[in-house]
């Protein structure tokens, strides 16, 4: 590949596509980074996104939702693409936007590997004492998604006062004890 290629993406937004258009600027094969350039999306009032083009998400082989390493702006975080308005996105949270220096409608590169290493929480040991007091709280933590088992972490470790962290440990374990992710 001698230079980059364009590729074309249709968005839908409501009943009208808008057309963006996006670089591959590394050829990337399976197992290699991909990297491309894009513009970030608003994807709501408060959120935004990383428009993926499918030709990338082919490549990376993980499926059409895998999990992935992004790179952007200098900082680099876990994620997974998703399918928005039936294109292929990977969200980009406040706190990595932040980290990055980038916002909607920022025109960026983005490198993209495909996440191999498993994902787990580290669970606060008050937490982790907790859980241990309820077996079937315990049991469902255990079994439920990454991305439900941070939920729970990052509301306890996100309190201010020690007595918000106590109930947020307490409404977690009750919801767990019932069997529920959330």
């Amino acid at each position: 590949n001698d230079g980059p290629v364009s590729l074309l993406a249709v968005r839908r937004r409501g009943a009208r596509p808008t057309r963006e258009f996006l670089h591959l600027i590394g050829p990337g094969t399976k197992g290699e980074p991909m990297r491309y350039r894009t513009q970030i999306q608003s994807t709501g009032a408060t959120t935004t996104g990383i428009p993926v083009p499918e030709e990338i998400v082919d490549a990376l082989g993980g499926g059409k939702r895998p999990a992935v390493v992004v790179r952007l702006g200098g900082h680099a975080y876990r994620g997974s693409v998703a399918t928005v308005d039936g294109a292929p996105m990977i969200s980009l949270s406040s706190a990595n936007r932040e980290k990055a220096g980038v916002g909607a409608g920022d025109e960026v590169d983005v490198e993209l590997e495909l996440d191999t290493e498993p994902r787990t929480v580290s669970v606060p040991d008050d937490f982790a004492a907790a859980l241990a007091a309820d077996p079937e709280a315990k049991a469902t933590f255990d079994r439920i998604s990454y991305s439900n088992q941070r939920w729970h972490v990052e509301s306890i470790t996100g309190a201010k006062t020690d007595e918000t962290r106590q109930r947020r440990i307490a409404k977690s374990v009750a919801i767990l004890h019932d069997g529920r992710p959330r």
